[in-house]
């Protein structure tokens, strides 16, 4: 396999970014890759946050894979931290290529490091292939999540 760098993303990144998030049926209604200005300012205030790990996966030089790992301190489980990974996406050509397990085997281990005693994460309801992929990964089904819109 060639070889993979999984690093901190960058401002250049975020356009590749993006367009991963585009690219599936639930990210293509509510993603804009047209609206740089939004996500560049959202890029600004994740990055300028030290609790929040942006990260893109990279090979060849190109951008093949991101996701995002937040760390919350809190109270529950005796003070524990938990990490939240977010938005982890592959990039159309690296599917089913084992990228996606580097990526969360990575945040998990990078959770570790970070003192975390919990890694949660949420996937759609309609994901039906990601939440066997998680599970696979060893994440058990524990919880039902709500959402509540505040855009509408």
């Amino acid at each position: 396999m060639r070889s993979l760098v999984i690093r901190r993303a960058t401002r250049d990144d975020v356009d590749a970014i993006v367009a991963m998030l585009a690219d599936d049926p639930l990210g293509a209604g509510r993603e804009d890759v047209a609206d740089t200005q939004a996500y560049a300012a959202a890029y600004d205030r994740v990055a300028a946050d030290p609790g929040q790990h942006l990260v893109v996966a990279e090979r060849d030089g190109a951008v093949v894979g991101t996701l995002q790992l937040s760390v919350i301190p809190g109270l529950s489980r005796r003070g524990a931290t938990r990490t939240i990974i977010e938005g982890v996406r592959v990039a159309d050509g690296e599917r089913g290529s084992g990228l996606g397990t580097e990526l969360v085997t990575w945040a998990v281990d990078e959770s570790r490091r970070l003192g975390a005693g919990l890694v949660q994460l949420t996937s759609d309801a309609s994901r039906t292939d990601a939440r066997r992929f998680y599970e696979r990964l060893g994440f058990v089904a524990s919880h039902v999540g709500f959402k509540l819109r505040l855009d509408d």
